[in-house]
């Protein structure tokens, strides 16, 4: 008699597990049918037309961006994690601020901050005697250099991070041993702490390259024509949704790649770990002095500049101006609609989240895991593409009701999914749960199997156990997931844009709206809203790292 009632859950939730895992599915299978429904017409003009150019400056961007992002995240974790130096302890926690600076936001307040009215060049004009534009030479932040600047100064944190949490597990004693043998430095930088973090390179790179690959408002403003921008113009200036969804399909290879070496390097992370190493924080860095400390102080602090101050300085200069902005009803009806989108997306995704989690914690079966992957790739799917996916099902299901509702009752629904913010939570629950369900599986992790088993011996059910044992455990990595998917959608722009209904505005919607018409300083407050939210799980890694040191 008990055996049913035990499996009974196990098999509800790989279901539950399976529907998820079909949420995710849906939006991308709709982008794919929506490009093979297009016909080869179509096919033949993006394929010659927007696909070869839009690939060649996406890959440009990829690979120089990757470039940049490698070598500052890699040499200022070394230098934080082997060295002693004045500031190491300060550097190696301001160096994760620029995670709170979307690109969008950064590739605006550079635009102000290297234009000809700009502080930069007003002050190298005072400093040589140039009076006009023509007098002198400075480079354009408009261009590709542009994108890789700003894009490489807001993104170099996940190399940073990666590279960081792994010579402080195993790089530094590897080091240590390896000084002692007569090694010099450099040699064991590239010898043994390079080797040992490449699954961490390749991870953080990989990151990089997804958030790379998903900006829309960077890459616009500064005029790199993107796949993702490709999207987003054929689909709303050219008035060709198959056409979009054709290039949208070309990224899902290039985002495929990107899984693949994700997936790749977390398999060779794990031949990696040590466990002796962890009582690596005891040891002692060797301590710089005279100019090898000052350049490592100053190496460090270099890309927090671009990173973090330029941003906040130029808008929140201009926030800080206009004092009057804080009471604008457009300021406050895109505050709470941002509140109300991003409370119900992170409501959604760690409800999906917790789901997937607790399925594969108490049913290993195929099923759940095979929900699990295809519930991880959201996260790849950039959100231009994820619009499409989304509003094509949600439109299609409600002319669907509407119809049946004219026909049989006389009442007209409208478009209640997709003319409304549903679409965005969707898209956003889509695209940030497996950021929910990493850290509500971390959570489970962190609780010993035999929780589950004590509570069954004391004449308990499982859903008695998940409700009095379980929950009270995992408050707080179910705090932590709502709060980061809380903040990663409010800063959403790439979905956003293009699911929002007429006369709907969120914060980042309406500092992209007014950035389009070159008044970046009339959001200028709305940016520095997003700015602030995105401070918080930053602050909260800058915790975590501030206990490893």
């Amino acid at each position: 008699m008990t055996k049913p009632a035990i499996r009974r859950p196990s098999h509800a939730l790989s279901q539950g597990a399976l529907l998820t895992a079909a949420i995710v599915a849906m939006p991308i299978l709709a982008v794919l049918w929506i490009a093979i429904a297009g016909g080869d017409d179509s096919w033949r003009h993006v394929m010659t037309n927007v696909v070869p150019r839009a690939t060649g400056r996406t890959m440009e961007l990829l690979l120089l961006t990757g470039l940049v992002t490698a070598v500052v995240g890699i040499v200022t974790a070394w230098l934080v994690t082997t060295f002693d130096f004045p500031l190491r302890r300060l550097l190696s926690i301001v160096l994760v601020l620029p995670l709170a600076i979307p690109s969008y936001l950064a590739a605006y307040a550079f635009g102000e901050f290297f234009d000809f009215t700009g502080p930069l060049q007003s002050g190298y004009r005072a400093l040589f005697g140039f009076e006009t534009s023509r007098d002198y030479w400075f480079p354009d932040i408009r261009s590709m250099g542009g994108a890789v600047l700003v894009l490489s100064a807001v993104l170099y944190p996940y190399v940073y991070l990666a590279c960081r949490s792994m010579f402080l597990m195993q790089g530094r004693a590897a080091a240590d041993v390896a000084r002692t043998l007569g090694a010099g430095p450099l040699k064991v930088f590239w010898r043994i702490q390079i080797p040992m973090a490449r699954p961490a390179i390749m991870i953080g790179l990989t990151l990089v390259m997804m958030e790379t690959l998903n900006d829309i408002g960077a890459v616009e403003f500064l005029g790199v024509n993107t796949l993702t921008f490709s999207v987003y113009s054929t689909w709303l200036n050219r008035g060709s949704l198959s056409g979009a969804a054709q290039i949208a399909s070309v990224m899902f290879i290039v985002v495929a790649l990107l899984i693949l070496l994700e997936r790749a390097a977390r398999r060779s992370q794990r031949f990696s770990s040590n466990k002796t190493t962890a009582v690596v924080n005891d040891m002692v860095r060797p301590r710089l002095r005279g100019l090898r400390a000052a350049a490592a102080a100053t190496f460090c602090a270099l890309p927090v500049i671009p990173g973090f101050l330029v941003p906040v300085f130029v808008l929140g200069g201009f926030a800080l101006r206009r004092i009057e902005s804080y009471a604008d009803p457009r300021l406050l009806d895109a505050l709470f609609n941002s509140i109300i989108v991003s409370s119900a997306a992170a409501l959604a995704a760690v409800t999906l989240g917790f789901l997937l989690s607790y399925a594969a914690r108490s049913d290993s079966s195929p099923g759940t895991a095979l929900a699990g992957r295809v519930a991880s790739m959201g996260y790849g799917v950039p959100g231009t593409v994820l619009a499409i996916g989304v509003l094509i099902p949600l439109a299609g299901l409600d002319n669907a009701v509407d119809g049946f509702l004219r026909t049989h009752l006389g009442i007209s629904t409208g478009l209640l999914l997709s003319g409304s913010g549903f679409a965005i939570v969707y898209a956003c629950t889509v695209r940030f749960m497996t950021m929910a369900e990493g850290t509500l599986d971390a959570g489970f992790q962190k609780l010993s199997p035999h929780l589950d088993m004590a509570a069954r011996t004391l004449g308990r059910n499982q859903n008695q156990t998940l409700r009095t044992v379980l929950l009270p455990n995992m408050r707080p990595a179910i705090m932590t997931a709502a709060l980061l998917v809380f903040i990663e959608t409010m800063k959403e722009l790439s979905a956003t844009i293009l699911l929002r209904p007429f006369n709907f505005n969120t914060l980042a919607t309406l500092v992209y709206e007014d950035a389009s018409r070159a008044k970046i300083e009339d959001s200028s407050v709305a940016a520095m809203i997003i700015i602030a939210a995105g401070l918080i799980p930053v602050l909260l890694v800058s915790r975590s790292i501030d206990r490893q040191r």
